[in-house]
């Protein structure tokens, strides 16, 4: 059996199963015809690429791909939706989110270009191939989150750390910045608070991060598998997004993240995906900057959520931009 058509079996018997393996499984699979290291090195490939998540630890480590959503799943939201009509509708709705997404953070793509990437494999002439990846990289990790949502299990670090793959294409090889697990630098940004005086907002320390993120996890864990009404299920959304974005707890990617995330509450709960409405990338940036400024730092000791009040005008936006994905379901 050649090499190729061993890394071929074991890709196939990943894919075709919603079991995780490990690694001497795959082996046998195979009875054995490469080393453990080349089997290592090809999962640790896929699992660079988003298509393949690692669960556990050193003898306990297991395999398990997440490229898509099991077909078997069904989304309630497409419920009222022809069934001939369905597929096109989830790739209408991955074409918006990952559009908006990026856009929001500074990527030049248009829908149109984002739709010709995705459907059809294209480049767009004169753009950079960091935009291509990104866009790539975020319609990733839509399909890991399906896979979450397909999964109903609770969510884990390691679920983060693969969403945080997906979506940082850029492969910086600098033990400060992590690929694939939290920030052990601080970071902050600059913003202007309502007096228009200029301020530094300094995220949640990277000694913190562990601590808030177990917090926010629980949270995310306890709404994520409730039958929630329409607008329970959006303001779980607000107090997630604006929970994750004031921790930072990666060195990039958080703002997507946060997007990607907070959506499992609706999803989980038969809804489609919000998606901010990049038009209003000043308010949202606004809104999330006077939360975390009239909030102040956060640590362990201080929670995710210091005051339970305070972002009732970024969950207003929420519910704004909540309507371009209904108006997609009434056309």
């Amino acid at each position: 059996m050649a090499k190729r058509t061993a890394q071929q079996i074991i890709r196939s018997t990943l894919q075709g199963s919603g079991d995780s393996f490990s690694s001497n499984e795959l082996l046998e699979v195979i009875e054995g015809e490469v080393t453990t290291r080349t089997l290592r090195r090809w999962l640790s490939a896929w699992e660079a690429e988003g298509v393949v998540q690692k669960v556990g630890k050193r003898k306990a480590t297991r395999y398990q791909w997440v490229s898509s959503p099991p077909a078997e799943h069904h989304f309630t939201f497409l419920d009222s939706v022809p069934e001939y009509r369905q597929q096109a509708l989830l790739h209408q709705l991955r074409d918006l989110w990952t559009h908006a997404s990026t856009a929001i953070e500074g990527n030049t793509l248009t829908l149109g270009d984002t739709f010709n990437i995705l459907e059809y494999g294209l480049t767009i002439s004169g753009k950079p191939l960091r935009e291509h990846q990104e866009v790539i990289g975020h319609a990733r990790a839509i399909d890991l989150i399906y896979s979450l949502v397909a999964a109903n299990r609770e969510v884990v670090r390691e679920d983060l750390f693969a969403l945080h793959r997906a979506v940082q294409t850029e492969r910086v090889m600098d033990i400060h910045k992590p690929y694939g697990g939290w920030k052990v630098e601080p970071n902050g940004c600059n913003a202007v608070d309502d007096e228009d005086h200029p301020v530094y907002i300094e995220y949640a320390k990277p000694i913190h991060v562990d601590g808030l993120m177990t917090q926010w996890m629980s949270e995310l864990n306890g709404v994520a598998g409730v039958d929630l009404e329409r607008e329970q299920a959006i303001e779980a959304y607000a107090k997630l997004h604006i929970g994750f974005v004031h921790i930072h707890p990666f060195w990039d990617g958080n703002g997507r993240l946060a997007r990607l995330l907070s959506n499992l509450p609706l999803l989980r709960a038969g809804y489609p995906p919000l998606v901010i409405d990049q038009h209003r990338r000043g308010d949202y940036i606004c809104l999330l900057s006077r939360y975390q400024i009239n909030t102040g730092g956060i640590n362990r000791d201080t929670g995710v959520w210091p005051a339970v009040t305070g972002y009732s005008d970024f969950l207003a936006l929420c519910r704004d931009s909540y309507q371009a994905t209904l108006d997609l379901m009434e056309r």
